[in-house]
């Protein structure tokens, strides 16, 4: 349904992170008119390393900041929001919890509301988080297990999903919400996160630190395959029906740490390396595995990217993002 996003006017809180800047650019591609929520200059980031930020508009605010955010959908005439701005890492969670609510949270109900109050916005995805569901015996997650998360960033996702279910219950706001795993992908410049960590590793011939005993079951998502999850998403979201629903997005596969470290490892033979594993992981869920049955079901959808020809296409991006990194300034200017 490329034609769908044709001259639409879109909004993407969170460009010039992992997921939104692979969104922003899939959106561009497809003839959208995007407009980006930006809070920080990020040079690094794919938005402006390839030079999408030239084809949006920018507008220059953050979610904590609901004026900006009506300005923005208002004039703009945004039809379309995906809400993806949050503060993402469990580790600055632990240490600033009242700024992760700050962001998480109240970002979240800011856009509903500006949403709300400005009207003509036709669809709101919001980001949600299989850590919104705290940690469980019962696995998988799928969309009727509580959420009851219990650390800071959990609790935080806990809440935004929660505010997105009144929204729609109290006021009829079309929204509906994603619930992923660990996004991975080129364009992560997070590399506190396991894979571009790794990668960066190996290619540097160090071996990679594991904060934990390596033995945590994460659900790993590549960024290509979340930007077409929540584009079918919202294209389907001409049904009234799905409005107010959660839907889990996964590939369904359960590794381990140290299991996604050693399958990087060998595809970019670097076997050799031994990771060096810490055991130091605190308030972190320990097994987290999600069900997509529901969005196979109600929105036949299903990924389109194995894991080795999604860590390949990673393991590239960064050579090549690093191998630029490398070269002088003065080379660079020359493109």
């Amino acid at each position: 349904m490329r034609d769908f996003w044709c001259d639409r006017s879109v909004f993407v809180t969170g460009c010039t992170g992992l997921l939104g800047s692979w969104l922003v650019a899939d959106l561009v591609q497809r003839g959208a008119r995007v407009t980006g929520l930006v809070r920080d200059l990020v040079p690094q980031s794919r938005l402006y390393m390839e030079d999408w930020h030239q084809r949006i508009n920018i507008v220059r605010g953050c979610v904590e900041d609901l004026p900006a955010l009506e300005r923005a959908i208002n004039e703009y005439e945004i039809d379309t929001v995906f809400h993806l701005a949050a503060q993402t890492i469990v580790g600055v969670a632990n240490r600033e919890p009242l700024a992760t609510f700050e962001t998480n949270i109240k970002g979240t109900w800011n856009v509903l509301e500006a949403c709300r109050k400005v009207g003509g916005v036709s669809r709101i995805v919001v980001a949600s988080s299989d850590k919104a569901y705290g940690d469980q015996e019962v696995l998988p997650y799928d969309e009727t297990t509580p959420l009851q998360g219990e650390h800071p960033y959990d609790v935080s996702k806990s809440c935004a999903d929660l505010i997105c279910r009144t929204y729609y219950v109290s006021y009829g706001l079309p929204v509906c919400i994603t619930r992923c795993g660990n996004f991975y992908g080129g364009g992560d410049l997070n590399f506190n996160r396991i894979v571009p960590d790794t990668i960066r590793s190996a290619l540097r011939d160090k071996p990679v630190v594991i904060r934990s005993d390596g033995s945590f079951i994460r659900d790993y998502f590549y960024a290509k395959d979340g930007v077409l999850a929540y584009l079918h998403l919202a294209e389907q979201m001409d049904r009234r029906e799905i409005w107010g629903e959660a839907f889990n997005f996964s590939n369904e596969l359960q590794i381990t740490v140290v299991e996604m470290v050693r399958k990087i490892l060998g595809l970019m033979d670097k076997s050799h390396l031994e990771p060096i594993i810490l055991n130091q992981a605190k308030n972190e869920i320990i097994h987290q595995y999600l069900s997509a049955e529901k969005a196979r079901r109600l929105l036949n959808w299903k990924p389109q990217y194995s894991l080795d020809e999604c860590l390949r296409e990673t393991i590239e991006w960064y050579e090549h993002f690093f191998n630029l990194a490398s070269k002088p300034l003065a080379l660079l200017m020359q493109k």
